[in-house]
């Protein structure tokens, strides 16, 4: 794509139009999202409702399988929850593969919008809960990974621009999630469930248009079908132990997202339930909607990222800026101290309701901790896999939020057994428990950086092209 197409802003036209299609994405996922956990509690899981859903039995004794004895209504919600949200991560591989080996990319994008509506749209009538879910899941996979992959495609090799444009990508994102949030989640609290998973069926459509609408300007894909392997560069023993590091830092890497992800479980349902909501402004007051309280993090996310950026340049002009697997590690302290918070509200409160400026002071805290550590893992594997498994590596990392959202699932299960004072004391353990992990293995990482940076400069500097470059 060059700018003979027409640069808007200095970028590629396209890259509006991609833009817009993931805002409007992003609304429909986390307008659903935001939905699903009271939607359970408040309609499809009451005596009555459940019955009519197809499959609901069959469903309910397979995720026990997974989850142990589900008991409660909220128990089965938060199986539901961590299923959905496990899957919603595990399909892009599929999607990313079939795109580049077989559909393309352009194809696989339409037939992912498409199928993620007709989902959205499923989700109005109860019947067909688990068919509304699967569809959403199967579209995801074919919509996400294909659309973030033609940003890159906009740009020639070696374009400076390509950093900010996913960065302007990543504002549509949040900015997507923002209003999402807000609009489904309003249609949640006046308990409207088809208006709310209507509208964002209807996002989703509006998604889509965009996207067709782009097509014409948008960069020719072709699936690439190998006919011949080429020879990969044999890993050194330094390369290994990199190897060997990356993946034994998997399972801690899924324990973030098992805290992580109670933001939209299991704190969702204690701020339907155990949160006062009502602002009041003298004499004008008004109700916060659950969707309006957790869109605080797109929020945050929006606000703190240049803070937190100028502060690691601070640091790092006066020498104290830490290393990647530390920054990793105080993400985790720092996604603790938010649950803390919420333990310790709840506390005061005793029985009673928790004042919303809680809810607002946690999502502060725990954007700050996302911050510090999703981001920078993808620094850090990018940095520390050897090149030749680079993008292997990568996935790994990624990977991580497939079985993390399991764990949230099934750690979401103990919310109505412990009660909220209790289960966010033990989300914020389950937090701080791998930090001492990361932290051991920062001396070991940093020594062999230096080793890989001394083997590259070592090859480069002899008189014969090596595999390297």
């Amino acid at each position: 794509m060059s700018s003979s197409d027409g640069d808007l802003l200095g970028h590629p036209r396209g890259l509006t139009y991609l833009f817009g299609s993931e805002m409007w994405e992003r609304f429909s996922y986390y307008g659903m999202r935001v939905l699903l956990p009271v939607y359970c509690l408040q309609y499809l899981l009451l005596p009555g409702h459940a019955a009519h859903v197809m499959g609901f039995d069959t469903m309910k004794r397979a995720m026990e399988h997974v989850y142990g004895a589900l008991v409660t209504p909220q128990q089965l919600q938060s199986a539901i929850y961590g299923s959905y949200t496990a899957l919603v991560y595990a399909t892009p591989l599929i999607g990313g593969y079939l795109a580049d080996r077989w559909f393309g990319r352009r194809y696989t994008v339409v037939v992912g919008g498409i199928l993620m509506a007709i989902g959205h749209f499923l989700m109005a009538f109860e019947n067909y809960f688990y068919f509304a879910l699967l569809f959403l899941i199967i579209g995801n996979g074919g919509f996400k990974p294909n659309i973030s992959t033609q940003v890159g495609g906009l740009y020639k090799a070696g374009d400076h621009r390509i950093d900010r444009a996913y960065s302007i990508f990543y504002v549509g994102i949040n900015l997507g999630a923002l209003i999402g949030q807000n609009i489904c989640g309003a249609f949640g609290d006046a308990q409207l469930w088809s208006y709310g998973f209507g509208a964002a069926g209807v996002g989703m459509l509006i998604g889509t248009l965009v996207y067709l609408f782009a097509l014409r300007i948008l960069p020719h894909d072709r699936p690439v079908r190998a006919t011949q392997q080429t020879p990969r560069p044999s890993l050194s023993r330094t390369d290994w132990r990199a190897v060997i590091i990356l993946w034994l830092l998997f399972v801690p890497g899924c324990i973030f997202w098992a805290a992580y992800e109670q933001s939209g479980n299991t704190v969702e349902v204690w701020s339907a339930e155990r949160v006062d909501r009502l602002v009041a402004l003298g004499s004008w007051s008004f109700t916060l909607s659950i969707g309006t309280i957790q869109s605080v993090n797109a929020i945050c996310i929006l606000a703190f990222t240049p803070l937190v950026i100028a502060f690691w340049h601070w640091q790092e002009k006066r020498g104290r800026e830490p290393s990647a697997i530390n920054k990793m590690a105080l993400g985790y302290v720092i996604l603790s101290l938010s649950y803390l918070i919420l333990a310790a509200a709840q506390y005061a409160a005793g029985s009673g309701q928790v004042n919303w400026i809680w809810s607002i002071v946690f999502f502060a805290v725990y954007t700050l901790g996302e911050l510090y550590f999703s981001p920078v893992g993808l620094s850090l594997y990018a940095k520390a896999a050897p090149k030749q498994v680079a993008a292997l590596m990568m996935a790994v990392f990624l990977a991580t939020s497939f079985p993390g959202n399991f764990l949230a699932g099934w750690l979401g299960t103990y919310y109505s057994l412990l009660g909220p004072t209790k289960f966010f004391l033990l989300v914020a353990l389950v937090a701080a428990a791998p930090a001492p992990i990361f932290w051991a293995f920062d001396r070991p990482l940093r020594r062999l950086q230096q080793r890989q940076t001394g083997e590259a400069d070592m090859l480069r500097a002899m008189p014969y092209r090596t595999p390297i470059e």
